[in-house]
């Protein structure tokens, strides 16, 4: 862009003076040429004549900054923000006038705003000068560590379905209840059918729920945020209801954004086993964040994984929030087969028998399985060393160490037949009986 570009603008200007885009253009190529005064004076002309031309402010407090005319660019940003949202660039724009302009606190504030827009768009001035200014004041130093522990908590999943091996049923009931709904959106609104909403998933440790959950997110190109108890728990008063609030809130930020909650049973118990109040109010800080009352949560998906559903305060499986709630058995025959060629993808192999090594590996969760490629590759890694010379892991390798891994899965079921049998009046835990192949 140089002056020639300007010169034919100017020319294009005389023939038609009220074009304001094609003013818009000459103002930002002046800025970009830094004859900013030059630029002030276009913008103006179009502010004249139109006093609600967003563009031009924009850009007017643009030319401002780079005078460093603070005040004036703090103006008017500040009034576009309370009108309309304003996007993450011009929300740093803003936070930048009003750090150099002594107002630290405020400048935080929408730099928050900024990165829970984007939070890619950092700024290393805002980063630096921020964290400097606001030496001694607790409040303001926890704002931005809590900041910086939000952006980490989000992830952009590389893998989707095609990354986890069975679960046929349980991948078709996550389909039609989250992905379906994002990917034909007009479709399911006919309906009535809002984007979003809850599965619970329970079962035995180990099966895949949380990878699955991850892949989820993936399949859908959506946001992720994996929350354990340790993210939401505080020991003060009425901070884990605070901190619950927040998570929801990033996450509607973020919308679409898969929300996973791994043990939810340590943070949804029943509230009847419950002895203080504390816990009784998170429970209900839940619940309400849940049901999108206050808050939308349109866009906001949201899994939940626990090994004891029984542990769970009944209320969480009301309608429109965890309103489907799925068995994650260990995987089947086909399941495991499919588990190991993923595990061992990328590592060098033989001739590997998988229906055999599936028929071995009866009762093993995924996490059973990694188990058995890791010993398996360990093993051979041993022999390398010793040898010097690197050998595929065959069919025999990986039945050796299966002799070695028992499957965690057994004392899970032994507890899980106990509440199915004797616990089960709504029908909760038939999959359970189904499995065990146990008629009621």
């Amino acid at each position: 862009m140089n002056e020639e570009y300007i010169n034919g603008l100017r020319s294009a200007l005389l023939v038609s003076p009220d074009n304001n885009p094609l003013r818009l253009l000459l103002a930002d190529a002046l800025i970009q040429h830094s004859k900013l005064e030059e630029a002030e004076v276009e913008l103006k002309h179009i502010l004249n004549k139109d006093q609600q031309q967003e563009q031009a402010k924009l850009s007017l407090a643009k030319v401002y900054f780079l005078q460093t005319k603070y005040s004036m660019t703090i103006v008017i940003l500040e009034e576009i923000a309370e009108a309309k949202s304003l996007s993450a660039e011009y929300l740093i724009l803003l936070s930048k006038a009003l750090l150099r302009n002594n107002e630290a606190g405020k400048a935080i504030e929408y730099y928050k705003k900024s990165l829970q827009i984007n939070p890619s768009l950092t700024d290393e001035e805002l980063d630096l000068n921020l964290r400097n200014s606001s030496a001694g004041n607790s409040d303001v130093n926890q704002l931005i560590e809590d900041l910086e522990e939000g952006m980490k908590q989000i992830e952009k999943p590389s893998i989707d379905f095609s990354h986890v091996g069975g679960m046929k049923n349980v991948k078709e009931e996550i389909d039609i209840k989250i992905v379906q709904p994002l990917l034909n959106q007009e479709l399911f609104k006919k309906y009535g059918k809002k984007i979003g909403g809850g599965i619970l998933m329970y079962g035995p440790p180990g099966c895949g729920k949380t990878h699955l959950a991850r892949a989820t997110a993936g399949q859908i190109k959506a946001n992720f945020i994996s929350i354990g108890i340790h993210d939401v728990l505080n020991m003060w008063m009425g901070n884990s209801e605070k901190q619950l609030h927040e998570l929801f809130e990033l996450a509607r930020r973020q919308a679409p954004c898969v929300m996973f909650f791994d043990e939810i049973d340590a943070l949804g118990a029943s509230r009847s086993d419950m002895r203080t109040s504390s816990s009784k109010m998170l429970i209900n800080q839940f619940l309400n964040e849940l049901d999108g009352v206050q808050y939308s949560n349109d866009g906001v998906l949201i899994l939940a994984a626990t090994n004891a559903p029984w542990h769970l305060d009944n209320a969480f499986r009301r309608p429109g929030r965890f309103d489907r709630i799925i068995f994650v058995h260990p995987p089947d025959a086909e399941g495991r087969e499919n588990i190991l060629k993923i595990l061992l993808d990328g590592k060098p192999v033989g001739d590997i028998d998988y229906k055999t090594l599936a028929k071995k590996t009866e009762e093993f969760s995924g996490a059973d399985l990694m188990s058995v490629v890791d010993r398996a590759v360990e093993s051979k890694l041993r022999e390398a060393l010793k040898t010097g010379l690197p050998k595929p892991i065959e069919t025999k390798d990986l039945l050796n160490s299966a002799l070695d891994v028992k499957p965690s899965t057994k004392e899970w079921f032994t507890t899980a037949r106990n509440y199915a049998l004797y616990s089960n009046e709504s029908g909760l835990y038939d999959d359970i009986l189904a499995y065990l192949k146990i008629k009621k």
